[in-house]
């Protein structure tokens, strides 16, 4: 670049950032000082500087986010009581989860955009409260339609936590350190899934009755919501990157930057296809367990609320191994090749398939291959969770990270477990009628369950497909970010500069 043009570009540079020079311009094309990099400061935080406010500050974040998931799939470890109590079939039973995700998907958005804008601390407070409630005076309902309204309130109540939490942890923590915390976050969710299980089952057989089941987890709510009011930190945004100064900008300019923004958009439907498949497994696995085990064994005396507690223990084993085994994957081959993230999760998506095909196609004739089976199939499936956590937050820029998880919670929630326990009830009630000629038995309840899940295994190579494309955008959409917080800039179409002005910053 001639001299000239470095002198009128700089004094560009200087304009737009409203800064006065403070050395002279010369005609030198000499370099004043080798660019070095400190190996310290390039690897950045690690465990030992977090301070005792972030730790509890992650705790509540763990504790809130754990609980929600047990709510979430309480219902699923005593969903043949449920059906017995309101004579309802697998496509009413599918229907429970459905409109729950539905008023979730649908409000994960609105809370994305007020928690780029209002207090995230208030917000939380308010969404857990609800859901508690909600979760409480549902368990009363003696009607259907009711019952199910209730549900769906819950959904609001959890989508204003599970949008904004997150981005918390994306202030307080940046590099390692944020991979950790969320590898921890997103923990919760399998083992939160598997108490639930757990926890369904066994209170409703300790009280005789399903309701109280569902009384458990408001207790803890209201705990939850105290802790978020009173002592958890909500920090600035961008405070962890040093861009506390970037300014939110409108929801167009934020929705027609991620809509441009191919790694996010990618990844979105990889993770739909991830939430697809985890949604069906969650809510009709143990069922599909129980009448494999009765043909297996017919006359065992098996319950339902035995193969939940069983399947929730191999949930939380599964997911906690897989969320660890990602992140220390994503960490230790992120280093050498900066294409790791997407592959990782495409990877465990094309090995989970099998291993779930082979475990629905065990579960008549050997337990304890099937379980191992779901085991290995799951851990694959969980290697994902907390690295397309991270991959969405170093992709998109901190003022509109709030509105991204709302708009990927629309999405993978929309196309993904939304449809899915409800889709797979709708294809099991048909399949029983072609499949029984009208009078359906036990061999045809469960090869009706198992061919409808067999849609899930499609929907996982489809999600790994998703990740192998977005390798290629991965590392040309995190630079970009990294240069944008580096001058101060929230994007291109930003209201400090054009396109062509931030191109000419990041150059200099």
């Amino acid at each position: 670049m001639p001299a000239q043009d470095l002198e009128k570009q700089g004094a560009h540079v200087l304009k737009v950032l409203n800064m006065k020079p403070i050395v002279s311009s010369n005609n030198s094309h000499e370099e004043l000082m080798p660019h070095t990099v400190d190996p310290a400061e390039d690897e950045g935080p690690t465990l030992k500087d977090v301070t005792r406010r972030e730790w509890i500050s992650i705790f509540i974040l763990c504790f809130v986010n754990l609980i929600n998931y047990m709510d979430r799939f309480t219902l699923a470890g005593i969903l043949d009581d449920v059906k017995k109590e309101f004579g309802i079939g697998d496509s009413e039973g599918g229907l429970l989860q459905t409109s729950f995700v539905l008023s979730y998907m649908v409000f994960a958005p609105l809370f994305g955009y007020l928690g780029d804008r209002y207090s995230r601390r208030y917000i939380m407070t308010g969404g857990v409260l609800l859901w508690s409630l909600t979760t409480l005076v549902g368990s009363f309902m003696d009607h259907f339609p009711m019952f199910i309204m209730f549900r769906a309130l819950v959904g609001i109540g959890e989508a204003s936590y599970s949008t904004i939490a997150p981005t918390i942890i994306s202030d307080l923590f940046i590099k390692n350190v944020r991979s950790k915390m969320l590898a921890l976050f997103y923990f919760a969710i399998p083992v939160g899934s598997g108490l639930g299980y757990i926890v369904g089952a066994e209170t409703s057989k300790a009280f005789g009755a399903w309701q109280w089941a569902l009384r458990v987890t408001p207790g803890l709510g209201l705990l939850a919501v105290l802790l978020i009011f009173f002592v958890l930190q909500d920090p600035e945004r961008g405070q962890s990157e040093d861009s506390g100064h970037l300014q939110a900008g409108t929801l167009k300019e934020d929705l027609k930057a991620l809509m441009q923004n191919g790694s996010f958009i990618l990844s979105s439907l990889g993770f739909t296809c991830v939430a697809f498949v985890a949604g069906a497994l969650a809510w009709w696995g143990p069922t599909l367990l129980t009448l494999g085990m009765a043909l297996q064994n017919p006359g065992s005396d098996e319950k339902h609320d035995d193969l939940s507690f069983i399947f929730g223990v191999i949930t939380i084993a599964a997911g906690v191994i897989g969320l660890a085994l990602g992140c220390a994957l994503s960490q230790s081959l992120g280093e050498r090749w900066p294409t790791a993230d997407p592959l990782i999760c495409a990877g465990g998506l094309l090995v989970s398939t099998p291993l779930l095909v082979g475990a629905m196609l065990t579960c008549t004739s050997n337990s304890y291959l099937c379980y191992a089976l779901l085991f290995l199939g799951q851990v694959a499936l969980n290697l994902n969770w907390a690295i397309v956590a991270d991959i969405t937050l170093y992709v998109v820029l901190p003022t509109r990270r709030s509105t991204a998880e709302g708009l990927q919670m629309l999405v993978s929630h929309a196309l993904g477990d939304a449809g899915s326990p409800y889709l797979i009830g709708v294809v099991s009630d048909v399949l029983k009628i072609k499949l029984g000629n009208g009078t359906p038995d036990a061999s045809t309840d469960f090869h009706s369950l198992q061919y409808a899940l067999f849609i899930t295994c499609f929907v996982e190579v489809l999600g790994g497909v998703f990740f192998l494309i977005n390798a290629f955008y991965i590392v040309k959409d995190k630079k970009k970010v990294e240069k944008a917080l580096k001058v101060g800039l929230s994007e291109p179409n930003n209201l400090m500069a054009t396109e062509t002005e931030q191109s000419r910053l990041m150059t200099c």
